[in-house]
């Protein structure tokens, strides 16, 4: 299991940044958040396989139409068990 913080800058708030997000974790089997941040990025954990964490991790390299990925940094996390994957207000 793989358990991993993302922080996504670019043009990535109000171009539904955060439900792809969603979509491609449920898609990839992936529980875990993402939620806009103050500062215009959003932030995400992910928790899967290594196989299943990069596949999301590619998708939100892309992004949705409208989006611009200009950077992401991902760091390890701590494991948490969590049943799904939810969109959280802004943080």
């Amino acid at each position: 299991m793989r358990s991993v913080r993302v922080e996504v800058r670019g043009r990535v708030q109000g171009v539904g940044y955060r439900w792809f997000t969603r979509g491609a974790a449920e898609q990839h089997g992936v529980t875990g958040w993402v939620r806009n941040r103050r500062d215009g990025s959003v932030e995400a954990e992910l928790h899967g396989t290594d196989a299943e964490v990069r596949a999301v991790l590619t998708s939100m390299g892309q992004g949705p139409p409208g989006a611009r990925v200009d950077d992401i940094e991902v760091s390890e996390a701590h494991a948490v068990t969590m049943l799904g994957f939810e969109v959280r207000q802004n943080g």
